[in-house]
């Protein structure tokens, strides 16, 4: 049991020293995050679409 309550005593001096990040970091880090998705979508979605038109002229 002392060894739990010393684990979250520890964990919780850990949390006081994080560096947490201000709303202006947050929503550049979350705009970054959305525009990264978007595109690596729309590549994999033209990718998809190449693969499958060729897999259809080369079935015909």
């Amino acid at each position: 049991m002392n060894r739990l309550i010393t684990f979250f005593r520890d964990v919780r001096l850990e949390l006081k020293r994080v560096t947490w990040p201000n709303k202006d970091q947050i929503m550049s880090a979350t705009i970054v995050v959305i525009v990264a998705t978007l595109i690596l979508s729309a590549y994999l979605g033209v990718v998809d679409r190449l693969f499958s038109l060729l897999l259809r002229f080369a079935l015909k």
